[in-house]
């Protein structure tokens, strides 16, 4: 089953192993130590993790070495981005409207002062 990178990212335990998988590859004990919550468990974040793309796992002997493999978290990116540019946009009107409203109580403000 292909899981979407969203549901992959969606639980803290996932991403902080992304967070460790992406400045080292580790094997499976080592991104364990790094939890409080048992081997499998990992294990099965690991597992969401590679059917969504974001891990390749890679045998070498008797050992798994999890590496990371962040080009799927561009479609997030790509995602959260058109929000941002929304947000800024509104962000840049209200800041205009603001600084007009402004402009226009200083001079009716000085104008009053002047009477």
């Amino acid at each position: 089953m292909r899981r979407d990178v969203f549901q992959a990212i969606a639980d803290p335990t996932r991403r902080e192993i992304i967070n460790l998988l992406a400045v080292q590859s580790m094997n499976l004990n080592a991104v364990a130590e790094n939890f409080s919550i048992s081997r499998p468990a990992i294990s099965k974040h690991i597992k969401i993790l590679s059917e969504c793309g974001l891990v390749i796992i890679k045998t070498e002997g008797r050992e798994r070495y999890c590496e990371a493999k962040l080009e799927s978290l561009a479609s997030v990116s790509e995602w959260a981005d058109q929000y941002r540019r929304f947000w800024t946009n509104k962000l840049d009107a209200l800041e205009l409207h603001l600084n007009k409203n402004s402009k226009k109580n200083t001079t009716k403000k000085k104008s009053n002062d002047e009477k």
